[in-house]
C-alpha cells in the first residue's frame, strides 16, 4: 500500500518511520538541527512550492528521505491508518 502525500507522490506505506507536524517539533533544538544537518547532505525532498506543514521521515532500501508537504500530519496520519484498516479487513496484513 502507499500513501499520497501530496502533488503526485507516494510512498510506500512500510517505509514511512514518522509523520511529523513540522510546527510543533521545530520548537525543538534538536529536531531544527536534525532537519538542517538532513537537508545539507540531501535527504529532505520538498514534493511541493507551498508551505510545509508535515515531514515525513521514511527509509527505504537502507536510505532515509525526508519528504516535506503541505498535507497536515493529522490529515496524514488518517489516510495511513485507513489503509492500514483497508489491509487488515482484506486479510492482506
Amino acid at each position: 500500500m502507499f500513501l499520497h502525500i501530496g502533488n503526485n507522490y507516494v510512498v510506500p506505506i512500510k517505509s514511512i518511520i514518522a509523520i511529523l507536524d513540522l510546527e510543533k517539533t521545530t520548537i525543538s533544538k534538536d529536531t531544527k538541527e536534525f532537519l538542517r544537518i538532513a537537508e545539507e547532505e540531501g535527504f529532505i525532498k520538498a514534493i511541493n512550492e507551498d508551505i510545509p506543514k508535515t515531514f515525513i521521515l521514511t527509509e527505504m532500501d537502507k536510505k532515509s528521505r525526508i519528504y516535506l508537504s503541505s498535507i497536515s500530519s493529522v490529515t496524514l496520519q488518517k489516510r495511513a491508518n485507513a489503509l492500514k484498516k483497508l489491509t487488515v479487513d482484506s486479510g492482506k496484513e
